[in-house]
C-alpha cells in the first residue's frame, strides 16, 4: 500500500458528494420556485397553474432523489447510486431545463 493511500481520509469523499447533493437541491429548489413564479406572473390560468405544478412535483422528484442519496452517504461504507434514482435525477434536470427554456420563450 502506497503512503499516500495509508493517508487517505476515506470520510471527505462521501462528504464532498453529500455537500455537492445539497447545493444541487439547493439550485434545483430556486429553479423550481423561479418557474412557478414566472408561469403565474401575468395571473393565475389553467396552464399557469398546471405548469407551476409540474415544476413543484419534479422538484418533489429530485428531492426525494437527493434525500435518499444524502442519508444512503452516512453510512461508513455508502453504496452506489441506483439505476432508478440516476435516471430519475436526470430526468429531472432535463424537465428543469424544458421548463428554463419554456420561461425564456
Amino acid at each position: 500500500m502506497s503512503p499516500s493511500a495509508a493517508a487517505r481520509d476515506p470520510g471527505l469523499q462521501p462528504e464532498r458528494t453529500r455537500l455537492a447533493w445539497r447545493r444541487t437541491t439547493l439550485s434545483c429548489t430556486v429553479a423550481a420556485v423561479l418557474a412557478g413564479k414566472q408561469a403565474i406572473h401575468e395571473g393565475v390560468t389553467t396552464t399557469a397553474l398546471v405548469a407551476a405544478c409540474l415544476s413543484a412535483l419534479v422538484w418533489i422528484g429530485f428531492l426525494a432523489v437527493a434525500h435518499r442519496r444524502i442519508m444512503a452517504l452516512e453510512s461508513s461504507r455508502p453504496g452506489p447510486l441506483s439505476n432508478r434514482a440516476a435516471l430519475l435525477a436526470a430526468l429531472c434536470t432535463v424537465a428543469f431545463a424544458g421548463f428554463a427554456v419554456a420561461v425564456v420563450i
